[in-house]
This record gives C-alpha cells, sequence and structure tokens, in this order.
C-alpha cells in the first residue's frame, strides 16, 4: 500500500515538474530560435558584421543576468508565500516588484547608455568595428526599462506558478523580432517563393536594423507582460503600495544580493573572458560568437527545469515540508542528468551542421565545431549543478552559489585563459578547455553539498 502511494506520488511530481518546466523551455526555445535566426541574418553581411554584434553578448549577460537576480528574490519570497498560503503577502510582494523593477529599469538605462561607446574599447573590439558595436548596443538598450519589466515580472509570475504566461509574452517578442529583422536587415529585393516572383521591401539597415528590431520587441513584450501582471489573479500589484516596504524588501534583498553578486561577478568574468577572446581577432571572436549560440539551445532542458526547481522547493520550504524536499531532489537530478545526456550526445554529433548555419568561412566552422565537441561532453555534469542551484535558489540559499561560481569564474576560468591566451600565445581551444574545468569544478563543490545535505535547510528537522 504504502508503494503504491510513493508511486502515485511520484508520478504525481512528475506531472508537476514537467507542467511548470515546459513552459519555460518552450520560451528559452523560442528565444533560442530568434537568437539563431538573429546570428545567421548578420552573419550573411559577413564576419565583420557577426563579430561587431557577438563582441558585446557578454555585457549583455551581465546586465541580464543582474536585473535576473532582483527577481530570485522575489521568486524565493512569493514561491514560500504560496506554499505556506499568505495570498495577501503575494499582492505586496508584487507591488514591491514593481517599485524595484521601476528604480532598477531607470538606473540601468543611464548606465548603459551612458557607457555604450567605450563598452567596445574595453572589450578590445577591433578598432574597425568599434563604432558600429558602439552603435548596436546604444540602440539595444534604449528599451531598459521594459527589459527590465519583462525579466522581473516574469520570475514573480513564474513564482506563483504560472509559467504559461512568460512564455506566451516570450513567443509574441521573438516573433516580432523576426519580422522587423528580415524588414530592417536586408535592402529592398527580388524574391521567388513557391514559383512567385515578388519584390520585398526592406530598409538595408545591417547590424543597425538587427538593434532596432530586438529594441522595439523588447519594449513590446515590457508592455505587455507589465498588463498581464496587472490583471493576474494571484500576484497583481493592484491597489498594492509602492512605497518601499522594509518588510518585504529586506528578505528579498537579503536572498537577491548574494545572486547579484554571484551574477555580477560570474557575468564580468564572461566579459573579461570574451575580451581575451576579442584579442585573438575575428576569426576567434565570430567562432566563440557562433559556438555560444548553438551552445545555448542545448542548455534548455537545464533552465527550463531548474525554474521548477526554484519554484517547488520554495513552496516546500513555505509549507515545512521536508519529503517533499527530499522527493523533489531524488527526481528532478536523474531528470535533468538524463536531458544533458541526450543533449550533449546530440550536441556532438551535429556540432559542424549548426555551425555551417552561421558561417561560411572553413576556418570558422572548423574552429566552432571543435569547440562545441569538446563542451558537449561536459554537459550532464553542468545539468546537475543547474538543478541543485535552482532548489538552492529556492529556498533563499545564495551565498553558497555566491561562492562556487565565483571560484570556478575566477580561480579557473580566468586565471587560466589569461596564463593560456595571453601568456602561452594559445588560442580559442585553449580558452574553452579552461571554461569547462571552471564547469566541472562546480559540478564538484555542489556534489559535495548535495551528499553532505547542506543544500536542504529541513534537513536538521524532525
Amino acid at each position: 500500500m504504502n508503494q503504491k502511494r510513493g508511486f502515485q506520488l511520484n508520478k504525481a511530481m512528475i506531472v508537476t515538474i514537467l507542467t511548470l518546466a515546459w513552459p519555460t523551455m518552450m520560451e528559452q526555445l523560442m528565444q533560442t530560435a530568434v537568437q539563431y535566426i538573429d546570428t545567421a541574418m548578420v552573419g550573411s553581411l559577413g564576419t565583420q558584421a557577426t563579430a561587431a554584434v557577438g563582441a558585446t553578448t557578454t555585457v549583455n549577460w551581465l546586465i541580464g543576468s543582474t536585473v535576473s537576480a532582483l527577481g530570485v528574490g522575489f521568486l524565493s519570497y512569493i514561491a514560500r508565500a504560496c506554499g505556506a498560503g499568505e495570498r495577501s503577502e503575494t499582492a505586496k510582494s508584487a507591488g514591491q516588484a514593481v517599485l524595484v523593477t521601476f528604480v532598477a529599469g531607470i538606473l540601468f538605462t543611464c548606465v548603459t547608455l551612458g557607457l555604450s561607446g567605450v563598452i567596445p574599447v574595453w572589450m578590445q573590439v577591433d578598432p574597425d568595428i568599434r563604432d558600429l558595436a558602439a552603435q548596436y548596443f546604444f540602440i539595444l538598450y534604449l528599451p531598459m526599462l521594459p527589459r527590465t519589466a519583462t525579466i522581473i515580472f516574469g520570475t514573480v509570475l513564474r513564482a506563483a506558478g504560472d509559467t504559461k504566461t512568460p512564455m506566451k509574452v516570450g513567443v509574441l517578442v521573438n516573433l516580432v523580432n523576426v519580422v522587423l529583422n528580415f524588414l530592417l536587415i536586408y535592402p529592398t529585393r527580388t524574391m521567388t517563393l513557391l514559383g512567385l516572383t515578388f519584390t520585398m521591401p526592406g530598409a538595408g539597415m545591417g547590424v543597425i536594423g538587427a538593434a532596432a528590431a530586438s529594441a522595439v520587441a523588447f519594449t513590446l513584450g515590457g508592455i505587455c507582460i507589465t498588463v498581464v501582471l496587472w490583471k493576474h489573479p494571484m500576484v497583481s500589484p493592484k491597489g498594492s503600495s509602492f512605497r518601499p516596504d522594509p518588510g518585504i524588501l529586506k528578505p528579498c534583498f537579503r536572498i537577491a544580493i548574494p545572486n547579484m553578486l554571484q551574477r555580477f561577478g560570474t557575468s564580468l568574468g564572461y566579459v573579461a573572458f570574451a575580451a581575451m577572446i576579442n584579442s585573438l581577432g575575428d576569426v576567434a571572436t565570430a567562432a566563440h560568437t557562433v559556438a555560444n549560440t548553438v551552445e545555448s539551445a542545448f542548455y534548455i532542458p537545464g533552465y527550463g527545469m531548474q525554474t521548477a526547481a526554484a519554484t517547488l522547493a520554495g513552496n516546500a520550504y513555505g509549507a515545512r515540508d521536508r519529503k517533499k524536499m527530499e522527493d523533489m531532489a531524488s527526481m528532478f537530478i536523474p531528470i535533468e542528468v538524463g536531458l544533458m545526456i541526450l543533449s550533449g550526445g546530440i550536441l556532438f554529433l551535429t556540432a559542424p551542421f549548426l555551425v555551417d548555419l552561421f558561417s561560411d568561412a572553413p576556418e570558422v566552422i572548423g574552429l566552432g565545431t571543435t569547440v562545441l565537441r569538446m563542451v558537449a561532453v561536459s554537459e550532464p555534469f553542468y545539468g546537475f549543478s543547474i538543478i541543485l542551484e535552482g532548489m538552492m535558489l529556492g529556498v533563499g540559499n545564495t551565498k553558497a552559489p555566491f561562492a562556487f561560481n565565483l571560484a570556478g569564474m575566477w580561480g579557473v576560468r580566468i586565471v587560466g585563459t589569461f596564463i593560456f591566451t595571453q601568456l602561452l600565445g594559445q588560442g580559442l581551444v585553449a580558452a574553452w578547455g579552461c571554461m569547462i574545468a571552471h564547469n566541472l569544478l562546480i559540478f564538484g563543490l555542489y556534489l559535495i553539498c548535495y551528499l553532505r545535505g547542506t543544500w536542504n535547510p529541513l534537513a536538521t528537522t524532525t
């Protein structure tokens, strides 16, 4: 009888996990598909265009991940409030999320636009494309306030168990981005489709057109998700106070600040990593940009499951349900590792074909294929780290992930890449080898944490 009940519990938990995870996976799949299309469209303009767009990609990660960290504080707070059945707290916290979004959006707009001219210099971008890279970056960050709303409000909705709405908004944003890319990047030209020849209008703006398309799409996304949040039955901020509430902001910031420092430190490491790769020349920069784009699709299962893990862990912690917390770990980890083994295998086999989609240069294709096959082998280890980090974030434990990620990024990846590329004269392959070593170190640290049980704050309860 107990075995049957346990089986039903596990089956129900799998359904819950997948119900929460699949919309996030679909949202990320759409984002990745658009990133593929963007890179392919810009790549058709030449290696310099690809390098101009890709040269500031890691700065985009730095900004986006820092804003996302603010959302993590609200995710943990709201998920725990939902698990404890405290509905009034969810609405209050949504009001505080609106306040934080407004302040952070305005601040990041000023910072990004003010620094747009010097960022390509800091990133060691080739002087021939610095002006183009700066213009692309400036336009991309004009709508920073709606971008911040999309990130933080999407996290608030996911914390309340609504992963479908952010997915729908993401699909809309990505479709608009693709259509505008098609119209703005290329000039007016004659096309043939299904035997019909016609004139397709186009602005012929090239890289600038790609930036403008993204800016319009981001603005639309921010407006849409704000409207949805305002009408949401559980986390609508309508009627809530938008004045600072220390009772909510303090616990949210206690979680968000270590996560923000982690993401900022890690993303700053990505910036330093990319700057060293940019110094290797256009071919290495283009191959790195293309490989990053290809690789991102194969992390979709991992990060989709991480969102579900964070939400359910927060619910279990709020309900003080130790057994549910332990059951979740036993379900999430094998599912995640299995998915990452599958995705890593597919990446290894299809790497040459996928790189060929984005570049016609044989040297870029060869180099990109090599580094992708290297990283494909490490994906299952990274998948384990993603899940355990998600559960720890859901219960508000952001200090250990902060320490683990900074140790891996700065102690292994950056130091190693500097030694190999700047001192020993090695190339992109050595740099990606250091990246893989970074991922393996984090896996080892999270594995120790899991085996000792320190990831679970309910482990010592009876």
